[in-house]
């Protein structure tokens, strides 16, 4: 039976790669009830066996790009790839109702745009405080602190090196890590209970993961709602790292 397993999925690499990330997300909800009560989500723990399982098919194959360097697993390379990323974040905004999306009005609008440029000003200082001087590797970082999709999109605009685009791909996954885990702890204090507050929320934070994870262990029903300003809030990163936020680094470094 392990034989015709492992001939399956050598055949059908994009089956090996669902089992994967399904047993993935198996074991760490299982972790996340088992020993944290829920408190530490199990997408939390299911980016962390991620990265534990990248870096040891990188050292195993000395490849690039982790465990899809294995023939056997190659299908993680297509399914974590962008066309299956921005479908899962699209789809994200079917359970959204629009008269509630009404609701947050310039509020909404106005915490849009404050998360992108606070969360990008605190990267950029941390790059600065680290000791990078060039304006390219400047903003490469910052946009990984808006969140490890723009980090990536904005350095291969700006010609970034690999291991700046990497060092923002690691801050915007701290960042996703940390909203996973704060969020259902503060929903209390910050009234993060009703349609309204969870867009707003996802328009601050932004990393749409964390906050969808976040809103998962606080409440499910929040998700859509805090998920469509989150993905609103990477298409304006998007927008803004690579040409005015760029451009006023450039202009006072």
């Amino acid at each position: 039976m392990f034989e015709s397993l492992i001939e399956l999925f050598d055949e059908y690499h994009l089956i090996a790669a669902f089992a994967v990330i399904g047993l993935t997300m198996y074991l760490s909800n299982w972790l996340s009830v088992r020993f944290t009560n829920g408190k530490f989500h199990g997408s939390a723990i299911a980016i962390l066996l991620g990265l534990l399982l990248a870096y040891i098919g990188g050292v195993v194959t000395g490849g690039e790009n982790g465990l899809a360097d294995l023939t056997l697993f190659s299908g993680l390379g297509l399914m974590g790839g962008g066309m299956l990323r921005d479908l899962a974040i699209i789809a994200t905004a079917y359970g959204v109702r629009f008269s509630e999306i009404r609701k947050a009005g310039v509020h909404g609008v106005v915490a849009l745009f404050a998360g992108v440029i606070v969360s990008f000003l605190a990267g950029g200082i941390i790059a600065v405080g680290f000791g990078y001087t060039d304006p390219v590797d400047i903003t490469t970082v910052g946009a990984g602190t808006v969140t490890y999709i723009v980090g990536p999109v904005t350095g291969s605009t700006l010609g970034a090196s690999s291991e700046i685009i990497a060092l923002s791909i690691a801050a915007g996954l701290v960042k996703s890590i940390l909203v996973m885990i704060v969020t259902p702890m503060t929903s209390r204090i910050i009234g993060l209970d009703n349609p309204r507050s969870a867009m707003i929320f996802g328009g601050l934070i932004g990393t749409t993961s964390g906050v969808a994870a976040g809103l998962a262990a606080t409440d499910a029903r929040l998700v859509p709602y805090g998920a469509m300003t989150a993905t609103f809030y990477t298409g304006l990163g998007i927008l803004l790292a690579p040409t005015a936020l760029f451009l006023m680094v450039r202009a006072i470094a």
